[in-house]
């Protein structure tokens, strides 16, 4: 009779430690779908943002003061001379197309405010995908991610950086006030789909709860990935 208990026992146990092993693994398996689904709405959304918008971003020398000031003095050169390039354009590959065949020019020009300051590092220019922090725009946020982007490097380029959007020109506005004009935020609506503008017009909005959290993911998954990218290459450089 004990022995026939104390099967039952054991019976029991093993049930119950299979009944557990198959909720575990159902929620494992849950929790990696929805890991999933939410990573390739991030890298779509990145995506599709990256193929709407093309960026400036200028790395310094270094982050000593006159670095950070040469850098300043660079990033207004190259802004000026990008406003009146791209006066009349209006289409992101027209934008694109133009600072691909000006690329020279536009390091040249820069090479020329580093000279004029009394420095002499080498500088280059390029058009491609590169990394980007989540950055604010006055009353516009764009999440972290990989963004087409004119990159101007000073020197080592190993000084903080600074970015801006030049298509739709958000580079051609001042948006420290908390605000980006009205005729800007039409361009930018053109160049974007509607839940994309939503989300980078709406990120800081309270009532925006569900474009909130969608901004979130987008942080969090192309944060992640820049930063893993990251650790990557130095594992590599070191060696």
């Amino acid at each position: 009779m004990n022995k026939a208990i104390s099967k039952l026992k054991k019976l029991k146990n093993i049930k119950g430690f299979k009944l557990f092993a198959i909720t575990a693994l159902s929620v494992m398996l849950l929790a990696a779908m929805l890991s999933f689904k939410l990573s390739a709405y991030s890298e779509d959304t990145n995506s599709q943002l990256s193929d709407s918008l093309i960026r400036l971003h200028v790395r310094a020398n270094s982050d000593s003061a006159e670095d950070q000031e040469l850098k300043h003095k660079v990033r207004d050169a190259v802004i000026a001379y990008m406003k009146e390039l791209m006066e009349d354009s209006e289409e992101l590959e027209e934008t694109r197309k133009l600072i691909a065949q000006n690329l020279e020019k536009i390091k040249e020009l820069a090479k020329n405010e580093v000279i004029a300051n009394g420095s002499n590092y080498e500088v280059k220019a390029f058009l491609g995908k590169y990394p980007f922090p989540t950055k604010q725009y006055g009353d516009i946020a764009l999440p972290a991610g990989y963004y087409r982007a004119l990159r101007v490097v000073i020197g080592n380029g190993e000084g903080a950086n600074w970015w801006c959007v030049l298509f739709p020109p958000l580079c051609f506005v001042d948006a420290s006030h908390g605000t980006v004009p009205d005729s800007v935020k039409e361009d930018l609506q053109k160049s974007l789909t509607d839940e994309e503008y939503k989300l980078v017009i709406s990120a800081d909005d309270e009532s925006e709860i569900p474009v909130k959290v969608k901004f979130k993911i987008v942080e969090f998954f192309q944060d992640s990935k820049i930063k893993f990218t990251g650790l990557v290459n130095r594992i590599f450089k070191n060696k």
